[in-house]
């Protein structure tokens, strides 16, 4: 009996030795640098396993054997918990740093930027042409109801959950901005701030500029004064974008209700998708009494209170402008 005991005891031992050789073994492999030479991406696939998914790692050179992996994930109860996705693996990654990554769903992030000022046609074309995203919009988006911003998204992101965040991300950014709003506004709601923001992205590009063209056009509100935007009347002419031409005398007597030239007030929706400076400067314009502006011919604008004043303004961006050649 006790010869038994005895070779009952050595032989747990040694089974314990073999398990604990092996378990040493396996977490070495495990945390050594891998095989790979150089940075891949790899997709994996919704509704991939386990081994689906080390066989996929194990042919791109990511790992070098696909049996060690799949038991290292059993062990460590993470085999249920790989997720689909677009990897970055970097050379000489360990399969242990693969398959954590692959469990924290730590994948690739692309990027879309919006630039301020475009209309929904030209933003439908960007997100059209962006790589990664799936399905098409499939619905209209009118102008003024995105935020222009660069957004991050993961391969098989759809296009119409795109702009949904878009829109909510507009719709956080007025709310905050139009809290905070100057209270003399003749503005009576956010979606006048919006109609008003997107003729200010138009008429500059200057960043300082914005609260002082918007000052212009609140002044002008203010006085019941048409807001004369040159910009409008080209977006009543086309609203697709930009109008590719200069205007002519047609476009200012044209009966658009864009034209504010010939309207009083604002037009009836946003000519483009303004950006957050230019909604907060129409909410919290420059305190200057000006009604005029015209180009300087430094990309700036020259402003003025009175008429008289932005005549002469204007007579010397003729000058300007004869000096360079141009009608």
């Amino acid at each position: 009996m006790k010869r038994l005991l005895v070779i009952f005891t050595v032989a747990a031992g040694v089974g314990i030795a073999v398990l604990a050789g092996s378990w040493l073994w396996l977490q070495a492999h495990i945390q050594a640098p891998g095989p790979l030479t150089e940075e891949t991406v790899i997709v994996v696939e919704p509704g991939s396993g386990l081994g689906v998914i080390a066989l996929q790692f194990r042919s791109a050179g990511v790992i070098g054997s696909d049996i060690t992996f799949r038991l290292h994930a059993r062990l460590s109860g993470y085999a249920a918990q790989l997720k689909a996705g677009e990897y970055l693996f970097e050379p000489g990654i360990s399969p242990g740093a693969v398959l954590a990554k692959v469990v924290a769903h730590d994948v690739v992030v692309r990027f879309i930027t919006i630039p301020e000022g475009l209309t929904s046609p030209q933003i439908a074309e960007l997100i059209a042409a962006a790589e990664g995203l799936s399905g098409d919009l499939n619905r209209s988006v009118r102008d003024g109801t995105l935020l222009p911003e660069t957004y991050g998204y993961e391969r098989g992101e759809s296009r119409a959950a795109l702009v949904r965040r878009m829109e909510s991300a507009l719709g956080r950014t007025l709310s905050d901005l139009w809290a905070g709003r100057n209270s003399d506004l003749p503005l009576d709601s956010p979606e006048d701030a919006m109609v008003l923001a997107s003729i200010v992205e138009k008429e500059t590009s200057v960043p300082d500029e914005r609260p002082r063209v918007a000052a212009v056009f609140v002044n002008r509100l203010k006085r019941g004064m048409r807001l004369q935007s040159d910009p409008t009347v080209a977006y009543g002419v086309d609203a697709s974008g930009p109008l590719g031409r200069p205007l002519r005398r047609s476009d200012l007597d044209g009966d658009t209700p864009y034209n504010t030239y010939k309207i009083s007030g604002l037009p009836p929706g946003p000519i483009c998708h303004p950006g957050r400076d230019s909604i907060a400067a129409v909410l919290n314009p420059a305190p200057t009494r000006d009604l005029y502006f015209v180009a300087d011919g430094s990309g700036g604008h020259a402003f003025a209170e009175t008429l008289a004043a932005h005549n002469r303004n204007v007579a010397q961006w003729r000058r300007i402008q004869r000096a360079r050649g141009e009608r």
